[in-house]
């Protein structure tokens, strides 16, 4: 059993920068073409007077299948023992009409997306995820500002997932950027929730679950303007939400070494067990709770070779497509070149350097720790980005196995 060290409220030291492009570039031929600058900064959340919510599916334990890979991983690849969830990423809404765009590519990997692994895990269930960090901000946002354009966003998209045989819908929405949004986003899952009930009704089919990926944090800064989730229709029509606990540190930010998905940071507030903790804080209950756990690692090239710590001084990015490193990537690396193999007990992150190259990442260590954090705060479940890059699926298992022992 993990136990948690006290924490406590600590001021924000630095400001990063996080162009959204880093972890997609990896995974994605898509350019992104937007940057936004993410302050962070200690809010007192209120307590929840939120009603009571849906009960989520419990359990979960997900992944994020990137169909770009579908040629070097295909779904059935997919060690489906290790997964109750799948999501296939990304469909994105059309510009002008919202509805989504289904390539002649989508359309063949839609068709046996399901089937493929349901074949072989017959409880496990499938959603078409909308969005993601190379989709455009401003196609969601204007999309969610009107009636008429969120109609024939949610009209779409639940024809495609039922035209396709997936279980539920998920919005990954990177991010909402003003209040309005926001506000606009509490009435999207309304009327999202209200359509699909009303699908369910006249179909006489199973009502689809409707999910989200959010940000790490109930709260954020964007431009000094707050931002916060509306968690009361988040309460009432989402069955869960899933918080990128990943992507704290990265190529914004090459001054410094950092472990991009640390669970704890005694400097700061910028960590899974913050993030975790202001989403309970500002009225989601734990079982809604999808925790994100990255199959890939974020490095930097050291100024000293010698002073290789986490925080120790770095001049740029290291090896890897930007400062990004898949975990296949990771575990060859530290086979052939690696000095120093780190597990850090006080961050719960793993860390390993050779010369000037440094990486932080996941390891199985660090993810057993993770998972067994999330059981002990009565959390719904993990999800892994992205599918495909873990090492013989020893990230997987472990959680999987983590998830599954006793308290």
């Amino acid at each position: 059993m993990w136990t948690q060290p006290e924490l406590s409220h600590l001021p924000v030291l630095y400001t990063p920068i996080y162009d959204g492009k880093d972890r997609d570039k990896l995974y994605s031929p898509a350019k992104v073409n937007f940057t936004f600058t993410i302050a962070y900064t200690m809010l007192k959340l209120p307590e929840s007077t939120s009603p009571s919510p849906s009960t989520p599916p419990r359990g979960i334990k997900g992944g994020y299948w990137p169909s770009w890979r579908a040629e070097k991983f295909p779904p059935s690849a997919i060690p489906t023992s290790y997964f109750t969830h799948l999501f296939y990423a990304f469909v994105v809404p059309d510009a002008d009409s919202y509805q989504l765009l289904i390539t002649q590519t989508d359309d063949k990997l839609m068709k046996n997306f399901t089937a493929t692994f349901q074949a072989k895990t017959p409880h496990a269930k499938a959603f078409v995820s909308i969005g993601g960090g190379t989709a455009s901000p401003h196609t969601f946002s204007n999309m969610a500002s009107n009636p008429d354009s969120r109609a024939a966003f949610i009209n779409s998209s639940i024809s495609v997932a039922r035209k396709y045989g997936f279980d539920g819908l998920d919005l990954d929405w990177e991010f909402p950027n003003t209040t309005q949004d926001m506000s606009n986003l509490s009435l999207l899952f309304k009327e999202w929730h209200e359509a699909i009930e009303n699908e369910s009704s006249i179909s006489g089919k199973p009502q689809l679950f409707l999910s989200a990926a959010v940000y790490f944090a109930s709260n954020f800064f964007l431009s000094n303007i707050p931002r916060a989730y509306p968690v009361e229709a988040i309460n009432k029509y989402v069955d869960f939400v899933s918080p990128m606990c990943y992507d704290y540190h990265g190529s914004w930010d090459t001054s410094v070494t950092g472990e991009h998905a640390l669970l704890y940071d005694k400097a700061s507030n910028i960590s899974t067990s913050y993030g975790i903790s202001s989403w309970i804080k500002a009225g989601i209950p734990p079982q809604k709770l999808v925790m994100g756990l990255p199959l890939y690692g974020r490095t930097w090239q050291l100024k000293n070779p010698s002073e290789n710590g986490i925080g120790a001084p770095a001049v740029g990015t290291g090896p890897g497509n930007n400062g990004v490193m898949n975990y296949i990537d990771i575990v060859d690396f530290n086979v052939t070149n690696a000095e120093g193999v780190v597990f850090d007990e006080q961050t719960v992150s793993m860390y390993s350097y050779a010369g000037t190259d440094w990486i932080g990442y996941d390891g199985p260590a660090s993810i057993e720790k993770k998972v067994q954090f999330a059981k002990a705060q009565g959390l719904g479940g993990h999800f892994f980005w992205a599918l495909g890059y873990d090492k013989d699926f020893t990230l997987s298992k472990t959680a999987s196995d983590a998830w599954d022992e006793e308290i």
